[in-house]
């Protein structure tokens, strides 16, 4: 008989814990080198003819007659000649000639949404890059701002945030009070139309900073410092989306009176409806001190609620959909995106179902996957493009 030996229990140095971190930052480094070898940068996906239709709206004769024009892109064939293909930069070409009208008007700034849950593992990152993605191949510019010390959204770009991200490539200088503005910051990403701000684990140290300036300036606003720091890179983006961390902490209430939409995503689970309660009461706490409670205001465009890991087979869920249906009514978005192996095979891949190649659109569960996102952006289009005409309208 086998007996089991346990070996005798030691306490942990702090040497200890410092070797444990390292041996895990390796392992995880290496992880994301096999997804993303050879120079850990992720490189866009190609489009097909039938893809270019579904962007633009055009049927085939209308594409072969704008190819034929040569005003546009014409893409190449491939090696047997028998399909067309087309880069992402070419695609959106032809995107933003078509659909100029639903592009940002003159006279209007970016909408800024923020991707906010106390909760990790709800796909708020993800959430935060498809949007980006999808947003992108309509035609828009779009700066994402990754503010949430784990780097998670940064990874999800093929940037790795311990090794590749300075200090001066995050909104830590901006908060810091050692910028004005967040241009210093952007980086070009591998997604043409897509500009990053990256995190890394030193934005940490925001949570100490901005309270010290606090301290020693009680006028100093510590909550619209990222707000402020955003105003030029409004003029110059149509879209600008913000991931925070699972907290309240300074910087996402910076990201979230930056914001002008807020979206939740929230699978139907009773421990992550119950966190979203708490969310919403420390948030409406704080505002009030910060903003009410001084004479000011703030308002939004729309908060959303995206129901989100929803497994259609799942009993339990369907009751606390109804929850979520009677607690949030009219901000439940009208779109749920489903809980699927084509998602969490994105994920693995530290990408999303817009990074899926062509012919992955013909399997199932990732067209499932892909429609729903489709609806959920085109559903975030619209909200945008109501929040440009109030603007312009005044």
């Amino acid at each position: 008989m086998n007996t089991l030996v346990v070996s005798p229990s030691r306490n942990i140095t702090l040497d200890a814990i410092a070797e444990q971190a390292a041996r895990v930052k390796a392992v995880v480094e290496q992880a994301r080198g096999d997804v993303l070898r050879p120079t850990a940068r992720k490189s866009p996906p190609t489009f097909n003819t039938a893809q270019l239709m579904a962007l633009t709206g055009f049927d085939k004769s209308q594409i072969d007659y704008r190819i034929r024009k040569g005003d546009l892109p014409i893409g190449r064939l491939n090696e047997t000649g028998s399909r067309r293909e087309f880069t992402l930069a070419e695609v959106r070409q032809w995107v933003r000639d078509i659909r100029r009208q639903e592009l940002r008007p003159h006279g209007a700034e970016a909408i800024t949404i923020t991707i906010g849950n106390f909760k990790g593992g709800v796909t708020k990152t993800t959430t935060a890059l498809t949007l980006a993605q999808g947003m992108s191949l309509r035609g828009h510019r779009v700066l994402v701002i990754d503010c949430d010390p784990q780097g998670s959204l940064t990874t999800l770009f093929g940037v790795l945030p311990d090794s590749e991200v300075g200090v001066d490539e995050t909104i830590l200088p901006l908060l810091s009070g050692d910028e004005t503005e967040i241009g210093y910051a952007i980086r070009p990403s591998y997604w043409d139309g897509i500009d990053l701000i990256s995190a890394a684990s030193f934005l940490f140290s925001a949570e100490f900073v901005l309270p010290a300036k606090q301290s020693k300036d009680p006028k100093f606003e510590f909550w619209n410092v990222l707000n402020y720091g955003i105003d030029p890179a409004r003029l110059v983006y149509d879209v600008i989306v913000i991931d925070t961390p699972p907290s309240l902490s300074y910087t996402t209430i910076n990201a979230l009176m930056a914001s002008n939409g807020i979206i939740m995503p929230l699978p139907p689970s009773a421990l992550d409806f119950a966190s979203s309660a708490q969310f919403w009461d420390l948030f409406s706490d704080l505002t009030t001190q910060l903003i009410t409670q001084r004479g000011g205001t703030k308002e939004f465009a729309f908060i959303d609620i995206l129901l989100a890991k929803v497994e259609a087979t799942d009993a339990a869920s369907s009751v606390v959909r109804e929850w979520i249906g009677a607690a949030y009514a009219d901000k439940v978005l009208p779109v749920e995106i489903p809980k699927t192996a084509a998602t969490s095979m994105s994920s693995k891949e530290f990408g999303t179902v817009y990074d899926g190649k062509a012919e992955d659109t013909s399997v199932r569960a990732f067209k499932r996957a892909v429609e729903a996102y489709d609806r959920f952006v085109e559903i975030i289009e619209d909200q945008t493009q109501s929040f440009w005409r109030k603007q312009i309208e005044g």
